[in-house]
């Protein structure tokens, strides 16, 4: 899933150019580059799709200028995660009824490779012999309240573990009781299942957006010249909503696999900041800066400019384009709002 804009991660992330298509860690590869070179053990280049903005084909074409144009599957409106994962669930059905399915955002680091493949062999194998929807779950550190949490049920030492309620988003005393309670984690975006799984979930939990892929496979359409016009047709019927509220929340038979393999989604500064090599002084430095009485900041800012800071504590100091943002670490929840004011009164070309 490569549709998003990512608008929390602003300046960094703009219409134009989402955090996928960028080099957020500086390894010389952007993120939706490592996401598919994450994948290569398990799933030949043949077989990976990439749903995205028909606006970002040419970002994904030129990013991984191995896929084929069919594997780029193009979205004409944005609405949420659940008809993305109906249209690429669907195509990937009707070329194999009995697929296996990865469904993963091309925004996320996974820092344990090998630990993370390991977990998504385990779901692959449980899934393509039971008809269940497997989640990946992530313990949390913190009372994040940008994140979904997950309720299981420990089963001992099993590697898949019965979802008891997901919970979107909860106000912070909440999301600390999840935290102090030992059995909740966080959503990570990352699914597995058949395709006859998640087909049979759509059927019987979102039956408006089933109906309206499944009419591709009657008439043929997926894979075809015709799939384009098919599909620009069906986002115009189509509702936006999410596979966790649409589906996951719904559906009986949704498992857990826990997986300590160093997981963010580089949703926002901080997600950035944790992840991060830091300096002794605490600073996640990307430019070329000088730093003076500065600690626990994060700074992201063009090679090409010296910048020099004295006495910030906890900032956050990002410029990229025509923009510089500099925002305490601890109010990084209004950088939405500071993308809203700025649409508002300073026009598009700014988000």
């Amino acid at each position: 899933m490569a549709g998003g804009v990512g608008s929390r991660f602003w300046p960094f992330s703009r219409n134009k150019h989402p955090k996928q298509f960028h080099d957020v860690l500086g390894t010389g590869e952007t993120l939706i580059q490592s996401t598919v070179k994450r994948f290569a053990p398990i799933c030949p280049n043949e077989n990976v799709y990439v749903v995205t903005n028909r606006e970002y084909k040419a970002l994904v074409a030129e990013q991984l200028p191995d896929l084929q144009e069919g594997q780029i599957l193009q979205e004409p409106l944005a609405l949420n995660t659940a008809p993305c994962i109906a249209y690429a669930c669907f195509k990937i059905a009707n070329q194999n009824p009995a697929a296996t399915i990865i469904v993963a955002p091309a925004d996320h680091v996974i820092l344990r490779d090998q630990i993370f493949l390991t977990c998504i062999q385990q779901a692959l194998e449980a899934s393509s012999h039971e008809r269940i929807l497997v989640t990946l779950g992530i313990k949390p550190t913190r009372p994040d309240i940008g994140y979904g949490y997950i309720q299981y049920q420990d089963n001992g030492n099993l590697p898949l573990k019965k979802v008891k309620r997901f919970t979107e988003k909860p106000m912070l005393k909440m999301a600390q009781e999840f935290l102090e309670s030992k059995d909740f984690v966080w959503n990570a975006g990352i699914f597995i299942w058949s395709a006859d799984s998640i087909l049979g979930a759509f059927k019987e939990h979102l039956g408006e957006v089933y109906d309206l892929f499944e009419r591709g496979t009657a008439i043929a359409a997926y894979s075809t010249a015709d799939e384009e016009t098919f599909i620009e047709a069906v986002y115009k019927k189509c509702p936006s909503v999410s596979i966790d509220y649409g589906i996951m929340e719904k559906a009986d038979n949704v498992f857990v696999i826990l997986g300590d393999v160093g997981w963010s989604d580089v949703g926002t500064w901080n997600s950035l900041y944790s992840i991060s090599d830091k300096t002794p002084e605490g600073n996640v430095i990307d430019g070329d800066t000088m730093l003076y009485d500065t600690q626990n900041c994060i700074i992201k800012t063009p090679q090409e400019k010296l910048v020099v800071i004295q006495g910030l504590q906890g900032y956050i100091v990002a410029e990229h384009d025509n923009i510089l943002m500099i925002c305490q670490r601890k109010n990084e929840q209004q950088v939405k709002d500071f993308v809203t004011d700025v649409k508002a009164n300073k026009g598009m070309m700014y988000v």
